[in-house]
C-alpha cells in the first residue's frame, strides 16, 4: 500500500522561538513541552518540531544539549514512537551551537534553511518592526548542515520562503550536497517571504523536485486555514502549532488549548478530503521509508 496516498503527516510546530511565553501559550519547560506535545499527539500529530528555549523566562534560544536532550526525552516519554524536528535555526556562520544539540538528541529530523532571506515587516507608519536582518543560509552554510545531518542519519526538512529556494532544491542534488529522503517546507506567511495565497500553492508544488514529500507552514490567522484545505486537497502534509498561529478558523484565539486544539482542527481538514492523518508509525514509514 502506498500510504501517502491517503494518510496526511501532520506535524506540531510546538513553539518556536519568537514569541514571549509571558503573553503568549508557547511551552519551553520540557514537562510543559511534553505535556503541549501529548495533547497534539493524541489530536492526530506523528511529528513535532521543537525549539530549545533558555529556562529563566524562556524568551531567548538555547543551544544547551543537555537541555535538549531533557525536552526531547520527556517527549518522546509522554509521546511513544512520535517523530523529533529539531531546530537549527541560526544567523551568522557560527553553527557549532546547532550541531552539537543534534548529535547529541539525534532527532528523526531537523529543519534545513535552505536559502537566505531578508527578514522584514514593516509598521503601519512605515517603520521596521525590528531592524532589517539577514537570515543567512548560504551554499556553504547549507552543506555543512547536511553532512551532520546525513552522517547521523537525520531527514532534512528544507524550510524555503521564496521560489528561488524551492528551486534551488533540484541543484543542491544535482550537485549530490542533498540526497532523499528529505521532505520540503514551503514556508507562506513571512511578509519579506512568499504570501499565504492558495493560488500561489499549485505554482509552488509544480516548482517542486519530482516525488518530494512536501509541507504547508502557514503563518497568519486567518488566511492559514483554506491553504491547509488546499494543501491536503494537492497530496501536502500538513503543519500547525503555536509557533505559526494562535487562531482557530473560526477567528478565536486558542488560548490556553494551544497545540492540541489546533491540531484537532487539522485533523478535521485532512479527514473532510478523504485522507486519514498518519500514526507515529505510518509516519515513519512514509519519511523514513523504515517501520
Amino acid at each position: 500500500m502506498n500510504l501517502d496516498d491517503k494518510k496526511i503527516i501532520i506535524t506540531c510546530a510546538l513553539n518556536g522561538v519568537l514569541t514571549d511565553p509571558n503573553t503568549h501559550p508557547v511551552p519551553f519547560r520540557p514537562e510543559d513541552m511534553a505535556a503541549s506535545a501529548r495533547d497534539a499527539y493524541n489530536a492526530g500529530a506523528s511529528v513535532v518540531h521543537v525549539h530549545f528555549r533558555e529556562q529563566s523566562g524562556g524568551q531567548l534560544p538555547s543551544w544547551d544539549p543537555a537541555l535538549a536532550s531533557e525536552c526531547v526525552d520527556a517527549i518522546r516519554q509522554a509521546c511513544p514512537g512520535i517523530l523529533i524536528n529539531s531546530t537549527t535555526g541560526v544567523v551568522g556562520s557560527d553553527i557549532r551551537g546547532p550541531l552539537d544539540v543534534i548529535e547529541r538528541v539525534k532527532p528523526e529530523m531537523a529543519a534545513l534553511n535552505a536559502g537566505s532571506l531578508n527578514y522584514l515587516k514593516v509598521r503601519r507608519d512605515g517603520s521596521w518592526a525590528w531592524p532589517p536582518m539577514l537570515f543567512d543560509n548560504p551554499v556553504d552554510k547549507v552543506r555543512a548542515f547536511l553532512e551532520v545531518m546525513q552522517a547521523n542519519n537525520i531527514v532534512p526538512e528544507c524550510e524555503c520562503f521564496d521560489t528561488g529556494i524551492v528551486r534551488s532544491l533540484a541543484m543542491f542534488e544535482e550537485n549530490g550536497m542533498l540526497n532523499k529522503p528529505y521532505t520540503v517546507s514551503l514556508v507562506q506567511g513571512v511578509a519579506s517571504g512568499m504570501p499565504a495565497r492558495v493560488d500561489l500553492l499549485p505554482i509552488l508544488v509544480d516548482l517542486l523536485p519530482e516525488d518530494a514529500h512536501w509541507q504547508s507552514v502557514v503563518i497568519g490567522r486567518a488566511e492559514v486555514w483554506p491553504i491547509h484545505q488546499r494543501t491536503a486537497e494537492l497530496g501536502g502534509h500538513l503543519r500547525t502549532g503555536v509557533e505559526d498561529t494562535f487562531y482557530l478558523p473560526d477567528g478565536k484565539k486558542v488560548g490556553e488549548k494551544g497545540n492540541g486544539a489546533l491540531v484537532a482542527e487539522l485533523s478535521k481538514v485532512a479527514r473532510a478530503v478523504g485522507r486519514e492523518p498518519a500514526t507515529a508509525a505510518e509516519a515513519r514509514e512514509i519519511i523514513l521509508g523504515k517501520q
